[in-house]
């Protein structure tokens, strides 16, 4: 197995359950996947389910602390693997996404669920419990309303980001998101099946919102409007300064390797403290590279090519060309 980062972080981390308003609570855990808790009249969603369902079941303890009721929906807010494979650990009726989220399923969801279990064994303790890939019950194009009561939550395909497929929990009236990974706070985005392009048009769009709290794909819960702009504005820094890099080294001719040490060097002093700054730079150099030369749509990320890039990036073996398999 390559040697990523993350394949020696085998610490725990200290989990944190804030409460965002009433009935409205984050699961947050020093920099490791996020989930969203919103406590219904008659039970409770999920945004977004853990790694597997081991991991699930930690957050029902905490729900279990707030609410005698059931989770009775999940909500994916993108297709990743650590994300959505503890789904099955949810007495859940319904598991929800967006069509393009589906549709990433069809096309990757095998590969990607692979090539993450290898490349982050703490978070996937337990995934002998996985019972295969999470397929949604119902999807949508767009956006659709869940109620819970009075209390509205809106499920919005927000635009391309960090996947094709990113979608929100919105709140309007208690103005809380749940962003998923289209928002960092003091983590670094993973960009590695990314829309460089697109995303600072995703942030705009949330930003539109005008939310007051939020719960960002990693990082601590975010309670105040100035902590909100701030995660933001640093995730919109990161991408447009990755893919700014990106751009002027394929125009010059760089290789793979040349941009990646000079995007890492560039970099690090600003955002090398976040989390997960070590592991996400090589896939994200990787996808960076692939857009501004032109690849649209992210190549799959299997196991095999996980190590092939950290092969080329570490140990300075020539890459592949970008439109290679």
């Amino acid at each position: 197995m390559a040697n990523f980062a993350s394949s020696q972080d085998l610490a725990d981390k200290v989990v944190s359950f804030d409460e965002l308003g009433p009935g409205l609570y984050a699961y947050t855990a020093e920099g490791d996947p996020n989930s969203g808790v919103i406590v219904g009249d008659q039970g409770v969603v999920v945004v977004d389910a853990q790694a597997t369902p081991l991991l699930a079941r930690s957050v029902q303890v905490r729900i279990a602390e707030v609410t005698p009721l059931p989770v009775t929906q999940v909500v994916l807010t993108h297709y990743h693997a650590v994300r959505v494979l503890g789904a099955s650990g949810y007495p859940a009726r319904d598991i929800l996404a967006s069509d393009a989220t589906r549709d990433l399923i069809v096309e990757r969801g095998q590969q990607d669920m692979d090539s993450e279990i290898g490349r982050f064994p703490r978070l996937f303790r337990g995934r002998e419990e996985v019972p295969g890939l999470t397929w949604p019950t119902q999807t949508f194009a767009n956006r659709m309303s869940l109620w819970h009561g009075a209390r509205e939550a809106r499920i919005i395909q927000i635009g391309r980001s960090h996947t094709a497929g990113d979608t929100v929990v919105w709140l309007p009236k208690d103005r809380v998101l749940f962003a998923g990974d289209a928002v960092e706070a003091g983590a670094t985005p993973y960009c590695g099946d990314a829309y460089f392009t697109d995303w600072p048009a995703t942030l705009a769009a949330i930003r539109a919102l005008n939310p007051e709290k939020m719960v960002p794909g990693r990082g601590r819960a975010l309670l105040s409007r100035a902590d909100v702009n701030q995660a933001l504005d640093e995730t919109e820094a990161f991408v447009t300064d990755l893919f700014a890099h990106a751009r002027r080294a394929v125009a010059r001719g760089a290789t793979l390797k040349q941009f990646y040490d000079e995007a890492m060097a560039a970099m690090r002093p600003t955002y090398g403290a976040w989390a997960i700054f070590e592991h996400c730079m090589p896939f994200n150099a990787s996808r960076a590279y692939d857009e501004a030369s032109g690849l649209t749509h992210p190549r799959i990320w299997t196991a095999e090519r996980d190590r092939e890039m950290w092969r080329a990036l570490e140990q300075d073996a020539p890459p592949k060309p970008a439109d290679a398999p």
